[in-house]
């Protein structure tokens, strides 16, 4: 197992090494202070690489693009971004690119660690404030408690969204799967409808708002 670590500040670099070797003592931790060596550094490490730390004001190119790129190339990869934003608009396009999570820097190491334990048990960390700030509709007198099935839905629409909550594209999801794409597209109709949302990116913040733990499916 490696992480990549990517932010243009070696303090902080040194700082995440240290949190990661805390919490995965047995992952590798490589890190990058730019957009290009982070892109090399993820090809020549690909076969092992399980998480990236992604810093969005790198100095060489936008952080956005980098995250786009790395969600095309390596789509079994976690990404998790940091940033010195937190704004909804930042939270909301990180999370539309794929990210699994976004971690504002200015967050205590204590919110950090439980953010990283949160993502490494399969979960999505969302800053707080945003979720409470969030347009999805999620008002309605529902617990936090409640589980996905209690929604309505079904095993295999639990498997779904656990791609989606991946990033995974809609093929990617049948071939994971080995669904036809109109199946897939009838499932995620009927999860948004479960979870009272729009599109992919409100359904990524009502997950992180109930703190679901989807696991992996099987096909």
């Amino acid at each position: 197992m490696k992480i990549l670590v990517v932010d243009d500040h070696t303090l902080i670099r040194e700082a995440l090494r240290g949190v990661l070797q805390e919490l995965k003592p047995e992952a590798g931790v490589i890190d990058a202070s730019s957009c290009r060596e982070a892109l090399e550094l993820a090809q020549a490490n690909a076969a092992e690489l399980d998480l990236v730390l992604l810093d969005l004001g790198l100095p060489d190119g936008d952080g956005f693009d980098t995250l786009g790129e790395l969600r095309d190339l390596y789509p079994a990869v976690a990404i998790v971004v940091l940033s010195a934003s937190k704004d909804r608009d930042s939270v909301t396009k990180a999370l539309d690119l794929g990210a699994l999570g976004f971690i504002p820097k200015s967050a205590s190491r204590a919110v950090m660690v439980s953010a990283l334990q949160l993502v490494f048990a399969g979960g999505i960390y969302v800053p707080p404030e945003i979720l409470q700030r969030s347009k999805a509709p999620m008002s309605a007198p529902v617990s936090a408690s409640t589980s996905p099935s209690e929604l309505g839905l079904t095993e295999r629409q639990i498997d779904v969204l656990a791609l989606m909550m991946q990033g995974k594209s809609n093929k990617a999801v049948c071939r994971e799967l080995d669904l036809a794409e109109a199946t897939v597209k009838n499932h995620i109709t009927a999860i948004l409808r479960a979870l009272k949302v729009s599109n992919r990116t409100e359904a990524v913040l009502a997950v992180a708002e109930f703190g679901w733990k989807l696991k992996t499916p099987r096909p």
